[in-house]
């Protein structure tokens, strides 16, 4: 089961996918919110699912395109990142592996769905782009007692590509990375978010920059698992359902020096397994 919402900026319709149907969520909810999310929705969805009471939607135009895919939650409360949880990564950063999660937070407007336009913001010169794991929380976390409670929490796991303005992160950032991050259109998100994940940490990731391979590993790789990092989260901060965790990037992005910066025309695409796949064009 995987939730969507489809439709132009603002005027998104929720949808799920299952069984390589499509189907409208319109009669059981507004949008996938946190509040849908945290208020059992899921369940609801499943249940209509097994009914077979949900209308049938086309993924297609008369003209053969699609709508516009959104991120697939709509305005998330906050959007929490791990920093350097890739040993490799840490490396290519100039870094040794940190001993606890590192954690910064991108502004949550930076979310726009998948396949939308990156802007490099005026006078940027280092734009740089990062694929990633992204969990969704779906239920209320708050001084878990042991990483064995948190997946329970989560709703569902999306593609996020956290991308990153890195003289503002690093030159700028007065010791806070968030500044190059925060950028309007630096968090696309999506396209779906995947309900049925088994094991998030099984699961391959890659980027592409103009069709050429950049990032190309597997979320075993992580340092701190998705679930040390929801635990370790819910001992600083609440989660709250609809909340997005960016749970880091593999090697091979424009920081390490062996890639040029984003520019222009650009064509970033990315993919991890059973999560679908992103492309964004740089303006």
């Amino acid at each position: 089961m995987e939730l969507m919402r489809l439709g132009e900026r603002g005027s998104e319709r929720p949808a799920v996918r299952d069984d390589g149907g499509l189907f409208d969520l319109s009669g059981l909810t507004a949008d996938v919110s946190g509040d849908f999310l945290g208020d059992g929705g899921m369940n609801r969805v499943r249940a209509a699912l097994a009914a077979g009471s949900l209308p049938s939607l086309s993924d297609t135009a008369p003209d053969g395109t699609g709508p516009r895919v959104g991120a697939p939650v709509a305005k998330p409360g906050a959007v929490i990142c791990i920093g350097q949880n890739y040993a490799a990564h840490a490396a290519e950063s100039g870094s040794t592996p940190p001993e606890r999660p590192i954690i910064f937070f991108k502004h949550p407007n930076t979310v726009v769905g998948p396949d939308d336009d990156v802007r490099i913001p005026p006078g940027a010169t280092k734009v740089d782009w990062e694929v990633e794991l992204a969990v969704v929380i779906g239920r209320q976390a708050r001084y878990l007692s042991s990483p064995d409670e948190a997946l329970a929490h989560v709703a569902g796991y999306a593609i996020g590509n956290d991308v990153s303005e890195r003289s503002l992160q690093i030159e700028q950032s007065g010791g806070q990375w968030s500044k190059g991050k925060s950028a309007e259109t630096f968090n696309p998100l999506g396209p779906w978010l995947a309900c049925d994940i088994q094991d998030p940490q099984k699961l391959r990731l890659r980027s592409w920059v103009n069709g050429e391979p950049r990032q190309d590993s597997s979320t075993a790789d992580m340092i701190f698992s998705v679930a040390r990092l929801v635990f370790d989260l819910s001992q600083y901060l609440v989660l709250d359902p609809g909340d997005v965790i960016n749970t880091g990037t593999p090697e091979g992005v424009a920081l390490s020096g062996r890639f040029p910066y984003l520019d222009t025309g650009d064509v970033v695409e990315l993919e991890i397994d059973g999560l679908g796949r992103q492309r964004q064009t740089i303006r």
